[in-house]
């Protein structure tokens, strides 16, 4: 998936685990079955997991996962992978990486979400909006959406005849002409089935805070398309806007063209190398359009 990717194996985890955290070396461990294309995740014990960035970006998000998600969990009502113990680069590996909580659950599908799930997605995304963003550190999706133009229209050219690029580009466009946001505030940067837990049909997790940090609320917005169906995709919508102001009307016209921008510039870069990422893409652009008639 990624041209200068690192690889990693059990074998590997082991023995940095026995140079690191000696503690641990004996303990179960095995791949976790993923799609992410940063990390590599490997179960360690019955509560423990080891992530291992892929690539140099993932190895420099550890730093901010173990400096703020301890002061971000205590603020919302979900489980997230806590983190236990940061790796140093060794044993052949460039990257440092990281060990954390294990938490139980299962990824969903693409827009799968009950209504319930629905209300939860929501309140765990304005528990995060009412955080003090005082020193936080920038999102990974922190640009104006306007300076995702060119990439955006890009991934347009790549998929003609992949998806309607004449609907999709009209889409973008709205995105582009509403009210820019009056202020960061904290997100989660990638609220995608991925990197969400499902537990008896209720949100049971969200994890890899990689993404975090201050930017448009409209990026979280994301959820919407990602993760839920278009009556779900109601709730959540009247759940995070309780007022029905022209300010929401233009954040959630953002969300939107966050969430093709992001499906679009997916789809065009794993269409042959990760096939469930590149359905989920293509899942979410449909989604939009059908919204969009």
């Amino acid at each position: 998936m990624h041209s200068n990717g690192t690889k990693t194996d059990v074998a590997l985890v082991r023995r940095l685990l026995a140079a690191q955290f000696p503690a641990w070396a004996g303990l179960p461990l095995e791949p976790v079955d993923s799609h992410g294309t940063v990390n590599a995740v490997y179960r360690l014990g019955p509560d423990l997991a080891v992530r291992m960035p892929r690539v140099e970006g993932g190895s420099e998000d550890v730093a901010t996962e173990h400096r703020w998600l301890p002061r971000l969990a205590p603020h919302v009502a979900v489980a997230v992978p806590l983190p236990v113990a940061e790796g140093r680069p060794g044993e052949g590996y460039p990257w440092s990486w990281s060990v954390c909580r294990w938490i139980d659950g299962d990824t969903p599908g693409p827009g799968t979400g009950s209504a319930e799930f629905a209300v939860d997605v929501a309140e765990f995304v304005l528990a995060l909006r009412r955080l003090d963003t005082t020193g936080g550190p920038s999102a990974y999706r922190d640009e104006p959406l306007a300076a995702r133009d060119t990439a955006t229209r890009n991934a347009l050219e790549v998929l003609h005849g992949v998806v309607d690029t004449e609907a999709s580009a009209a889409v973008w466009s709205d995105a582009l002409r509403v009210p820019g946001p009056r202020g960061p505030v904290w997100v989660h940067g990638d609220l995608q089935p991925g990197n969400v837990l499902v537990a008896g049909g209720r949100l049971g997790g969200v994890i890899d805070f990689g993404c975090m940090g201050l930017a448009d609320p409209a990026v979280d917005l994301i959820a919407a398309w990602y993760l839920l169906p278009h009556g779900a995709r109601r709730v959540f919508r009247a759940k995070i806007f309780r007022t029905g102001t022209g300010a929401d009307a233009a954040e959630w016209t953002r969300g939107r063209g966050w969430a093709l921008s992001i499906a679009l510039m997916e789809l065009a870069a794993y269409r042959t190398t990760n096939p469930v990422m590149a359905a989920t893409a293509r899942h979410v652009i449909e989604e939009i359009l059908a919204d969009a008639h």
